[in-house]
């Protein structure tokens, strides 16, 4: 019989790619962690790791057990859900991430529903990048992860995790207020800011790609000179007459824009805004408490929006 607690770093392991980082997570030694696969790979009679440099990776062997722990921690989180399910009163930790447009106008509605209907269920909110969040809650770090994809540049979609729509948030190229003619299309609307200053987030990020691959296909490369993932500082620029951006609706949380707003080519005039957790999970009461809440924020933003 497999030890389930040395399968879980093995998994550990995969998911996170360094006995360092799998240490540092669990709050173990690295010496420790090596001396407990090195038990498992006794247990299991092969090879588990193999030597890549000064990395390790796992074998053949090594990933067939844990796509099987994967099956068990899945099934144990059901069991988990079916118990909470049969509780009177949602209590315990929920741990989201959310990137900074829905923790922002998104979260803290939610938030405030979730303390009304269950006070007794405690709520951990962490601001993360999705291309982070995502890869931690593969990694167990969090139970629901709200999370965007831009048009044109679908996310991976990773065995085991189930995602469910929250909105799509339309996107808009935004200049300074002043007083301009459209200079036509949507394409020449962009290309008319080839010379000006832009604003985008980080090279390495799904919205830079799609952003630049927008201007490119416009017929021009963007004179980027301010890079931020904050988009309330991407506004601020803007506003100010620093910057043009290509910004979200949610970034004006209902309110009405402070901007010039051009529109965008076909296809690329929305992002996916969606809630993401691990297959099993998706049956816990507080991920169903958490989704629902979220979706009222939703319908509570459309309804500001309207007035």
């Amino acid at each position: 019989m497999f030890d389930l607690h040395r399968l879980r770093l093995l998994r550990e392991l995969k998911h996170r790619g360094t006995l360092a980082a799998v240490a540092a997570a669990l709050s173990y030694s690295p010496s420790s962690v090596s001396q407990q696969l090195s038990q498992l790979e006794a247990e299991a009679g092969v090879p588990l790791l193999e030597p890549v440099g000064r990395r390790v990776r796992l074998t053949e062997q090594a990933e067939i057990l844990v796509s099987h722990t994967e099956a068990v921690l899945e099934r144990l989180e059901r069991a988990e859900a079916d118990i909470a399910t049969s509780l009177t009163d949602l209590t315990g930790m929920l741990r989201i991430a959310s990137f900074q447009t829905a923790a922002l106008t998104l979260v803290p509605p939610a938030l405030s529903l979730l303390r009304d209907q269950h006070p007794g269920l405690r709520v951990h909110v962490t601001q993360m990048p999705p291309e982070v969040a995502l890869s931690a809650l593969q990694a167990r770090d969090f139970d629901l992860v709200v999370a965007e994809e831009y048009p044109g540049n679908p996310n991976p979609r990773p065995s085991g995790v189930e995602q469910e729509d929250l909105l799509d948030d339309p996107l808009h190229l935004t200049l300074p207020e002043m007083p301009s003619k459209d200079t036509g299309g949507p394409t020449a609307s962009l290309r008319a800011l080839a010379d000006r200053p832009w604003a985008m987030e980080p090279e390495g990020t799904a919205a830079r790609h799609w952003a630049m691959t927008l201007c490119r296909n416009a017929g021009f490369e963007p004179d980027v000179r301010f890079e931020t993932t904050d988009l309330l500082l991407q506004l601020r620029l803007v506003e100010q007459g620093h910057a043009v951006a290509l910004l979200p609706d949610l970034v004006w949380n209902g309110q009405s824009p402070t901007l010039t707003l051009r529109t965008l080519p076909r296809g690329q005039r929305t992002r996916r805004i969606f809630t993401a957790v691990r297959q099993g999970r998706s049956r816990h009461p507080a991920v169903i408490a958490a989704r629902r809440a979220l979706q009222h924020a939703v319908t509570e933003l459309t309804v500001r929006t309207r007035v």
